[in-house]
This record gives structure tokens, sequence and C-alpha cells, in this order.
């Protein structure tokens, strides 16, 4: 799978989905990095057929209204990085399954969201 991960998530993030096997970027790595604006991130993301990784409601509203971008939604709130590791790394097949048939996944800190 090919990720975009958002400004407000650790570049960290991109590493974590890559050592799991995925094509991942993080905004950093974009030519305008952590101002790139939220347009310029979808069209990234569907022109690289990428999914949005965000805590960004921005994204959703988008969502609900145009059908992009595929979204991965981190609805944790506050979370430390190593917290949000480790749960990402407990759902990741979850995650990749959802995506299989879905465009727009949430994890929660309890749960795997799936968003028909």
């Amino acid at each position: 799978m090919k990720f975009l991960i958002d400004a407000q998530l650790p570049r960290r993030f991109a590493v974590w989905l890559t050592e799991a096997g995925h094509d991942a970027l993080h905004t950093l790595d974009l030519p305008l990095g952590n101002r790139t604006t939220d347009s310029e991130v979808i069209a990234c993301a569907m022109r690289e057929a990428r999914i949005v990784v965000s805590k960004d409601g921005d994204f959703v509203q988008s969502f609900l209204i145009t059908g992009q971008p595929s979204l991965l939604l981190i609805s944790t709130g506050n979370i430390a990085n190593a917290e949000l590791e480790k749960l990402m790394r407990a759902n990741l097949s979850g995650i990749e399954s959802a995506f299989g048939a879905h465009r727009f996944v949430e994890i929660t800190r309890d749960d795997l969201v799936i968003h028909e």
C-alpha cells in the first residue's frame, strides 16, 4: 500500500509503515514540506494512488464531499509517539484488510472503524 502522512503526525510514522513493507511518504518529503496545503496533499495522494494518514478533520470533510482522498483517520487525541506506534503495529493487518474494500478507515485508541 502507498501512504502519505500528514504534517501533524511524526515523520517516524512513514518509517514504521516502510519497515512494514509499504511505500510511505511524509509531507516533509514533498517540495513544500509541512507547508503543503491540504488540497496539494489530496492532489498528490490522488495522482500517486496514496492513502492520506491524518488527524485533520478537513480531510474527512473532503472525503464526505468528493470521495477523495482515501483516508486513514487517526482519532486518538493526544498520544505519545511510542503509544501510536504500538497501536499502529497492533492494527496494521486490520488496516490493510480494510483498505482492500474500503476507502475511509479510522483508528481510535480502542477500535478500528470502517466507514462506508
